[in-house]
């Protein structure tokens, strides 16, 4: 990390959490972020038809309005995920609703989906500059909506040609009543009415992938059900997972009893064991995409291991700031070539759950 970036991302530690994070996307959006390029050649890989440069990923929470894809592509992310977006606009939960927890490089949120809506998202990648990396639309549905299965139709169709894929998003704790719809007739209502707009958006043409963002906190029945679901009605892959309701006991940070969604360290264990149990239901044939607490090359090759064709982080970029993505790929490269993996295909699955 460069030292005018050092200096940033302790700055911007010093505000307030949610404060920070403005800070740090209106600083990205005036070109101030940093450049790397990861060329490894390791690395390059295919997910769900989608060619990344590499298999880190930025998750959905960051860029929630799609305000600075571009910058984060440059600063080394093999692929960018935009969102949570609703179709109306919503302010989210009362403040404060984000909290660092730095004992345990940790963060509990309860946002509560605070996003400017479909219009705004859907101008914001209009305008996307550079046109050249991959940028992914996160879905929600909105807090006071009536029929939520219909919000995400409502989402697919407003950015439909501005992505090149979408996650339904179905698991976060922050609006109540959402994970519901990871049960298995609500579920199989909300695949099967996903299933049927992607074929009247698509007509003759090829459909970007559509993936499922699930929770962690399941139990292995679950796992099988929402895999046998997912594979039904022909969903691109799962992504696993989102943050938990649990709180471990060995937390030590003063905010650990703030209710929300808890992400960094202390979910990689059990989102790594969760995205195993997938990958063995699955038995490889859906592509998984693995989040939660990953914060080095190390991580993020313990996932792919587990099971997983890509990764996503955020919660390290907190504590980390945004070069993070380029020292994981450098790291995980060379992980990969010291094990003698000629590409991250190669690694995918390759420990027992």
């Amino acid at each position: 990390m460069g030292i005018l970036h050092k200096l940033a991302t302790g700055l911007i530690k010093t505000l307030p959490p949610e404060a920070a994070h403005n800070a740090a996307l209106r600083a990205l959006s005036l070109g101030l972020g940093p450049k790397h390029s990861c060329d490894h050649n390791v690395l390059k890989t295919e997910l769900a038809g989608l060619s990344l440069p590499n298999p880190i990923g930025l998750a959905a929470g960051f860029d929630k309005d799609a305000q600075v894809p571009d910058a984060m592509l440059a600063a080394g992310f093999g692929f960018v995920e935009c969102g949570s977006v609703t179709p109306l606009p919503q302010a989210g939960n009362p403040k404060p609703r984000l909290f660092r927890l730095p004992e345990d490089q940790a963060v509990i949120n309860r946002m509560g989906f605070n996003n400017k809506g479909l219009d705004n998202f859907a101008k914001n990648l209009k305008s996307q500059k550079s046109k050249s990396g991959i940028v992914g639309a996160n879905l929600g549905a909105n807090k006071d909506s009536t029929d939520r299965a219909a919000d995400y139709m409502t989402g697919l169709a407003a950015v439909w040609g501005l992505a090149d894929y979408f996650t339904i998003n179905v698991s976060s704790p922050n609006t109540p009543g959402l994970r519901d719809l990871q049960g298995g007739e609500a579920l199989e209502d909300l695949l099967g009415r996903i299933s049927e707009a992607r074929q009247n958006l698509t007509g003759d043409q090829p459909s970007p992938p559509i993936f499922l963002k699930v929770a962690p906190d399941l139990d292995f029945a679950q796992i099988e059900r929402i895999t046998e679901q997912a594979r039904t009605y022909g969903m691109s892959g799962i992504i696993i997972s989102n943050t938990t309701i649990a709180r471990p006991a060995h937390l030590k940070s003063a905010h650990k009893t703030e209710t929300g969604g808890l992400s960094g360290q202390p979910l990689m264990r059990p989102s790594t064991r969760i995205l195993a149990e997938f990958y063995a239901a699955s038995a490889g044939h859906i592509p998984l995409i693995g989040v939660g607490g990953i914060a080095s090359g190390r991580d993020a090759y313990v996932k792919i291991r587990a099971g997983a064709s890509a990764v996503q982080l955020y919660s390290a970029l907190v504590y980390k700031g945004p070069s993070l993505a380029a020292e994981i790929c450098d790291d995980l490269a060379a992980r990969l070539k010291a094990d003698g993996f000629t590409n991250v295909s190669e690694a995918v699955g390759t420990v027992e759950p």
